[in-house]
């Protein structure tokens, strides 16, 4: 546990942008800024001035008591946040998080939703205006926890007219809590095998009015429909 602290505090500490990524590990752990506010016994405005870059880099004590604090309120909701990230906090080397696949020609978001069998869970109405060039693969957690906010443009390989479809994820939140801070958003976000998507999830995608949807399919299936246009 005390490695994925460190991993986040180092994540704030040398971002471009701390505030950012304070907001995105805060509502990552399904925390709102009166609640938190409340237990780091400082205003709610300071949290948001924070999390709008307008107050000065945090320093290393509020970054502490920030994690701490993160932990500890998941804790006593019975830590589900902190078990989802410990279970993908281990090694891996050689094993690459992300697939980055480009069409031979750009397809319809409509045909993209069929081709997958996917439900459009919201923003049907964007997808007739969207053309797909590529799809990039995401293990939804390992992207939160081993890539930097710098390194982020690298999943989008030439263009960020693709697809995003993340595995491992039990909610949905997670990715979209991602995507919401980042300065670049893939057209379409799609989450492979889950049952009931995260509200918060579904909030962000009809604020970012990116399409969100859900597939069954499993990944290697996916990787075969896609792969052959």
């Amino acid at each position: 546990m005390d490695t994925i602290k460190e991993r986040i505090a180092g994540e704030i500490a040398l971002s471009e942008s701390p505030g950012s990524n304070m907001k995105k590990w805060r509502e990552l752990f399904g925390i709102s800024q009166t609640e938190l506010a409340k237990s780091l016994k400082i205003s709610t405005s300071t949290i948001s001035d924070y999390e709008g870059n307008r107050r000065a880099s945090p320093g290393v004590g509020i970054i502490k008591r920030f994690v701490e604090t993160l932990f500890a309120m998941d804790a006593e909701r019975g830590g589900l946040v902190v078990r989802n990230l410990e279970k993908y906090n281990v090694p891996h080397d050689d094993t690459p998080f992300y697939t980055i696949h480009d069409f031979s020609s750009p397809i319809n978001g409509n045909d993209f939703v069929r081709i997958i069998e996917a439900k459009v869970v919201s923003n049907p109405a964007a997808l007739d205006g969207i053309k797909l060039f590529g799809y990039t693969l995401l293990d939804s957690l390992r992207v939160i926890l081993e890539i930097s906010p710098s390194d982020y443009p690298r999943l989008f390989g030439t263009t960020n007219e693709r697809a995003f479809i993340f595995d491992q994820v039990s909610t949905g939140r997670s990715p979209m809590v991602v995507i919401r801070v980042a300065p670049i958003k893939p057209r379409i976000v799609v989450i492979q095998n889950i049952d009931n998507v995260d509200k918060l999830a579904i909030k962000i995608s009809q604020i970012e009015r990116i399409p969100l949807l859900t597939t069954k399919l499993g990944i290697d299936e996916i990787k075969e429909r896609l792969g052959n246009i």
